[in-house]
């Protein structure tokens, strides 16, 4: 059997009922809100073209090993299926592969869980050769264990959700050949990390501070970096819209420059074998000096979105790192709200257009970032330090005595160590012949 990728047309667009099933379990997770899990829903369906044609909830004790739901509740979703007229049963929790295959046979339509729902707008969404490899190895390893349940569903005529794929010309049900493919995955994506980690050893040679940008999906980090930085970046008011990580130059008030990098959206439940496909480019986040967690304080499930980003921090082992919230789009909340906004740490309310707010962020990050100013002496020959200097740091003053060039220096503070170790070994050299030494430990 073939999957292939279609265009999604007018006519041929999916019709879907959603369905929910809630747990005790679930119910005692921190970060699970029933009726907003089913709204998201709803809004993932819309970002992956599907017309939502009703919805149906059942609470039961635990999930049905052979319907998922009830055999009730089967029956009923069957009768609200031949009432719209729809074509597909999306499933808000994970399913496997046996209770795919029992409930397609039952209800005769296409089924989808929320995980595949989630990979078919990310191979919508897959443009760069990273994010294609990405996705397409995430998809396969979601349907590797699952090939027994979904023979018909694959087989389907028309494409549409759930056979969508990020440019691949066909995928045979063969588990030998999905094995072979996710092995070359593997390697494909080793070697693009491999660049990925190059771009960022050669960032950290430079000496400039890396800023991450992270945040629940729709939360407007693309537009807090466009507004930041004065440089066009892709901003969409839909779920996922930035797949690839986006880095952008931003000069702080001083004058020096840092990197400010846009990573992929948080969701709730966000699927495992998504998580381990995109730790590359979600470990920008682990890799930054200072992140910037954008909060979308004009949502009501603010408090369940932020959970979700610290549970998803942590998985990555960015949890530790120091970090500073913006509450972006303040001007969306209710009169009285902006008040309430507050969590540990340091944090900030702004919308991301107010240039006036965008100078506060500006400023808070080059007081985060870098130090207290200091004067260096180098000797004026010795142009890559001047040159390293005037890079990282904000020259405040400069002068020449003799054969020395004096600075009076803001710097970075990780480029403290880097400053102070060079002109160490300009210290001993000159020392030793009876000069001047080179650093002048004083704050000024």
């Amino acid at each position: 059997m073939k999957l292939t990728t279609h265009e999604v047309r007018p006519d041929t667009r999916d019709r879907a009922v959603l369905v929910s099933l809630v747990t005790p379990e679930l119910k005692r997770q921190d970060a699970f809100d029933a009726d907003y899990s089913l709204a998201e829903l709803i809004s993932l369906a819309e970002t992956a073209q599907v017309d939502v044609m009703g919805t149906l909830t059942q609470n039961k004790e635990y999930a049905d090993s052979k319907w998922f739901i009830g055999k009730g509740k089967a029956e009923e979703l069957k009768t609200l299926i031949g009432e719209t007229d729809a074509n597909t049963a999306i499933f808000d929790q994970e399913l496997s592969g046996a209770q795919v295959r029992n409930l397609e046979q039952f209800l005769d339509v296409k089924i989808i869980d929320r995980t595949q729902l989630i990979l078919d707008i990310f191979a919508q969404r897959a443009k760069t050769r990273e994010g294609i490899i990405q996705v397409e190895l995430a998809q396969l390893s979601y349907l590797l264990p699952r090939l027994s349940g979904h023979g018909k569903n694959l087989s389907r005529l028309g494409g549409g959700i759930g056979t969508r794929g990020p440019g691949e010309s066909k995928l045979e049900t063969d588990r030998r050949h999905i094995r072979n493919r996710i092995s070359e995955l593997k390697r494909q994506l080793q070697e693009v990390v491999r660049h990925r980690n190059l771009h960022r050893e050669r960032r950290k040679e430079t000496g400039v501070y890396q800023v991450a940008l992270v945040g629940y999906t729709n939360a407007g980090k693309s537009t807090m970096l466009k507004q930041l930085t004065h440089t066009d970046v892709f901003v969409e008011n839909q779920l996922f819209a930035t797949l690839d990580p986006t880095s952008r130059a931003l000069k702080l008030p001083g004058g020096a420059d840092i990197v400010l990098t846009d990573t992929v959206g948080f969701i709730q439940n966000l699927p495992h074998d998504l998580v381990a496909a995109f730790r590359a480019t979600l470990e920008e986040a682990n890799e930054a000096d200072l992140i910037l967690h954008v909060v979308d304080s004009s949502s009501e499930m603010m408090p369940t979105q932020m959970k979700v980003v610290d549970q998803v921090l942590e998985e990555l082992g960015a949890h530790g790192k120091e970090r500073i919230t913006l509450f972006n789009k303040i001007d969306l909340c209710p009169p009285g709200q902006e008040e309430m906004l507050t969590t540990e740490g340091e944090f900030l309310r702004l919308s991301a257009y107010n240039e006036a707010d965008l100078d506060r962020v500006r400023e808070l990050l080059e007081r985060k970032l870098m130090s207290d100013s200091r004067v260096y002496r180098i000797p004026a020959d010795k142009g890559d330090v001047i040159s390293l200097v005037y890079r990282v740091g904000e020259v405040l003053e400069n002068e020449v005595d003799g054969s020395d060039m004096l600075f009076k220096v803001r710097l970075n503070n990780k480029e403290f160590g880097k400053i102070g170790y060079m002109l160490a070994a300009y210290d001993a050299a000159r020392l030793a012949q009876g000069e001047p030494g080179g650093e002048t430990t004083n704050h000024v």
